[in-house]
């Protein structure tokens, strides 16, 4: 028989992007039986996933450390930014939201860069010959990252998120952090200062941290912003980048967000109806809030919890003028904190009944907010099925 030599664990995004090499061992949880695909590689269930016969095993997402394989494998585990080892200019753009406007306003300023990682397009299929990429990077892929180095790091304000993969929050934090220790002097950590505790010990890159879009935009010299919270923060951190390798700042026309990010849009009857679909975390919950304080809110929350500890986002929900509509297939325990907290709440479970419930309340003055908090994969592909879903339910509104 064959001997393998790498390994691959998880057949998403990352995955796809190698598979092409052949010569590997895949295995999934979803994978029942031994077969082989198109490319010569080996596909295996977990429990024939022969680890100790391997030199290197390239991991995805889907596995935390405390996956069982993961554990027999300590020592072998490659991250995918060390196996794509690109050997060119490298912006690493990470924290917690706000990520992927950033990636693509940087993307936006360097046109002859190559964009992708976590933002969707895998390393694997970016051009090497690129003389610039602009990576997205999730803690993920940062806390198997070992090599792979930025020449310039941005970071994001970073709040509680995926907490069940990396145990707590500051192994979180330390993960985002992880790739300082690596750069030298050339290089450049752009970081919110309310994170400097956890900077590692003597710091070699130059170091611009920061506590407001304003810090920002008197270190860069930049005129004002041109997008409204919450991509601010983004603008300013991308014409940054483009200040400290360009020195001019030629601003983002041009530039369009991405659905399904605090997406306004009006029904039959005009009212204001808001798709944040990609609001998978309460950090992103509360800075669509943010954006519409003063109205009334109808919130549709719920769907897959990541960890997080949602007193916080009800403790504040307690004080506003909302409304609060919950989905997913588990929404007991968001009822126990609408309970508690006493906010007006409906346990409504799909976001049919949302939308249809919330056409019976809402008027002109008024927003109705999809900004669930959770993940998506309980009742839908992703967060842009449940963002193009929910606009299309109000698309039909009034056709009856």
């Amino acid at each position: 028989m064959k001997r393998y030599r790498k390994g691959l664990l998880g057949c998403g995004v990352t995955a796809q992007s190698v598979i092409g090499e052949g010569d590997w061992i895949v295995t999934d949880d979803s994978f029942q039986e031994v077969k082989r695909d198109n490319y010569g590689n080996l596909l295996v269930p977990p429990h024939l996933f022969p680890v100790e016969e391997l030199e290197l095993i390239l991991t995805s997402p889907g596995f935390p450390p405390t996956h069982p394989l993961i554990r027999r494998g300590k020592g072998k585990i490659i991250g995918e930014l060390d196996y794509i080892n690109y050997p060119g200019f490298q912006i690493w753009v990470t924290g917690t939201n706000g990520k992927t406007t950033t990636t693509e306003m940087i993307h936006h300023l360097f046109p002859e860069s190559e964009m992708g990682g976590n933002i969707g397009v895998p390393l694997g299929r970016l051009d090497k010959n690129a003389p610039i990429w602009v990576v997205e990077v999730s803690s993920f892929q940062l806390h198997w990252t070992q090599q792979a180095t930025p020449d310039i790091l941005v970071i994001l304000p970073i709040t509680p998120d995926h907490l069940d993969w990396h145990g707590s929050m500051e192994a979180y934090i330390k993960a985002k952090l992880s790739p300082i220790t690596r750069m030298d002097e050339r290089g450049v950590v752009i970081y919110p200062a309310d994170i400097e505790k956890y900077l590692p010990p003597n710091p070699k890159p130059f170091q611009i941290p920061y506590q407001s879009v304003e810090d920002l935009i008197t270190f860069f010299r930049l005129s004002p912003p041109k997008f409204p919270p919450p991509f601010t923060l983004d603008e300013v951190l991308a014409r940054g980048v483009r200040k400290i390798l360009r020195w001019d700042d030629p601003g983002l026309e041009g530039f369009k967000i991405d659905p399904h990010k605090v997406e306004e849009f009006k029904d039959y009857r005009g009212r204001v109806w808001v798709d944040d679909s990609k609001a998978t975390n309460l950090d992103a919950v509360h800075g669509a809030l943010n954006r519409y304080q003063g109205r009334k809110i109808y919130l549709i929350l719920g769907g897959v919890p990541k960890g997080q500890d949602f007193t916080p986002l009800f403790r504040r929900l307690a004080r506003e003028n909302v409304e609060l509509f919950f989905i997913g297939k588990e929404t007991d325990w968001l009822e126990k904190l609408g309970n508690k907290w006493r906010i007006p709440h409906h346990n409504v479970g799909t976001l049919e009944r949302a939308v249809k419930e919330i056409d019976t309340l809402l008027t002109p003055e008024e927003v109705a907010l999809l900004s669930p908090g959770c993940a998506s994969f309980d009742q839908f592909r992703n967060y842009k099925e449940r963002g193009e879903i929910f606009k299309r339910l109000v698309s039909q509104l009034g056709e009856e």
